[in-house]
């Protein structure tokens, strides 16, 4: 039986306050946690193995181990060091990392988000990614930039490597406009809502235009982030201060929301929507867009063939070439990515750095890039052929020219919890019939920023 938006919401506010406090508590003892020493910490104690958490980018868990089972025995083959792997859903991937961060009883090396290298690099528990541990692994500069941006707070040495890079795009079911009569997919948010309506009819077609993870706290912050971008506002001032309920920020998350709630283009139930289920919707027919980071393996598992989706870059609120009203900007994406970290205590220091070392060469890179369609962040592994299809070249293009880090600040991922979870009230309010007014969504967000502060 499918619980009730009221439920799903009250447990994930739950949820969010639980991880908003251990995030708190985590950043008040700051080094402390670790395990480690202060300046890199670590030990070979237990040279023969590793434990390695990987986050879940495939279709599921099991495509996850399938897919990176053979190179971890590649790896084993060369060095005699065995991997034990463990997939973690992202439902649980955070609080099991700061779990891990606050007992200091964590993998030797483990995937994160690129949006929390900030808040996790302040814990102390993190191995920091000095000049002399990127020589371990070829160097600073084999990797993009802008990716190694996403990887700690700005004039701290890095806390953690790119591994997979990765943008939003609109993905578009090309048999699903055809059928509507729709020549090209949406280049601005008006033309989204157009074309929304024209698909779904205001849900009475028995299909929906957009898919949506309304209960999904990450996703939801992706998506008003770069809204909020583009209306001219930030969630954090310069000097790193949330001011979530500002006017911009207000609108922005507005405007997504309303995409529900008054504009009807998505569907009530995706109010519920938080492990991918709108990937699932789009692969079967039911929704003719989404909005998501390097979708096409999972098109793939769940039965699509090339061909059978388009792929755009994200609306903004202009056409291409015109300028955005005052203050605002055509940002279309945050910067995705995941990172790979050690952790400060691992008793495994030199096979940690060699495994890592592994995971970003440019022939491992080429590989999971390929397997995950995702972007590499090695320069070298990008000139591969594999990485210059459509769907590929708009995600490139996008990191490129038009993406944007999220805030690098120690409370971002209290700021995913607690907005997110605003954002995700609101989706639970249009789902219910409940009306969304600027009023109600400027009081979701003051209440966000008042929980930052305690």
């Amino acid at each position: 039986m499918r619980r009730s938006a009221a439920n799903a919401t009250a447990n994930a506010a739950a949820r969010a306050a639980a991880a908003a406090v251990t995030v708190a508590a985590l950043l008040a003892t700051a080094t402390g946690c670790g395990g480690g020493s202060t300046d890199g910490g670590g030990s070979n104690s237990a040279p023969g193995e590793l434990t390695y958490w990987a986050s879940n980018q495939g279709a599921d868990i099991a495509a996850d181990q399938a897919a990176l089972g053979p190179e971890l025995k590649k790896f084993e083959e060369r060095t005699g060091i065995k991997v034990k792997l463990e997939v973690i859903p992202w439902s649980d991937l955070l609080n099991r990392i700061l779990a891990a961060t606050a007992s200091g009883q964590g993998p030797d090396v483990l995937n994160i988000g690129n949006t929390w290298s900030a808040s996790l690099q302040a814990t102390g528990a993190l191995l920091p990614w000095t000049a002399e541990n990127f020589r371990a692994v070829g160097g600073r500069d084999r990797f993009v930039a802008s990716a190694v941006g996403s990887a700690g707070a700005a004039g701290q040495d890095p806390a953690a490597v790119p591994l997979y890079s990765m943008a939003y795009a609109l993905y578009y079911n090309k048999k699903m406009f055809q059928e509507a009569g729709i020549e090209k997919p949406p280049a601005t948010w008006d033309e989204l809502v157009e074309t929304g309506r024209r698909i779904s009819g205001g849900g009475t077609s028995g299909r929906w235009a957009l898919g949506a993870e309304g209960a999904n706290l990450a996703n939801n912050i992706h998506q008003v982030f770069v809204l909020s971008r583009q209306h001219g506002g930030s969630f954090f001032d310069a000097a790193g201060k949330p001011t979530f309920d500002t006017p911009a920020n207000v609108d922005a998350v507005k405007q997504y929301v309303d995409l529900m709630a008054k504009d009807r283009i998505v569907a009530p139930g995706n109010a519920e929507y938080d492990k991918n289920q709108s990937l699932q919707d789009f692969a079967s027919g039911r929704t003719a867009m989404v909005l998501w980071q390097s979708a096409a393996s999972s098109f793939k598992a769940h039965g699509m063939k090339e061909g059978d989706w388009g792929t755009a870059p994200v609306p903004v609120p202009v056409p291409a070439g015109a300028a955005p009203a005052a203050g605002g900007t055509n940002v279309n994406s945050m910067v995705a990515g995941i990172n790979m970290a050690v952790f400060k205590n691992t008793d495994n220091l030199d096979g940690a750095l060699k495994f890592v070392g592994f995971m970003t060469s440019d022939e491992e890179q080429k590989i999971l890039n390929k397997t995950y369609g995702s972007i590499p962040p090695v320069k070298a592994a990008q000139s591969d052929p594999a990485f210059a299809d459509q769907d590929l070249t708009v995600l490139r293009d996008t990191l490129a020219t038009s993406a944007a880090p999220l805030p690098q600040v120690p409370e971002e991922s209290q700021f995913e919890t607690t907005v997110g979870t605003a954002v995700k009230e609101l989706f639970a309010d249009a789902a219910a019939g409940r009306p969304v007014t600027t009023e109600s969504v400027r009081a979701r967000l003051a209440k966000a920023q008042q929980q930052m502060a305690n």
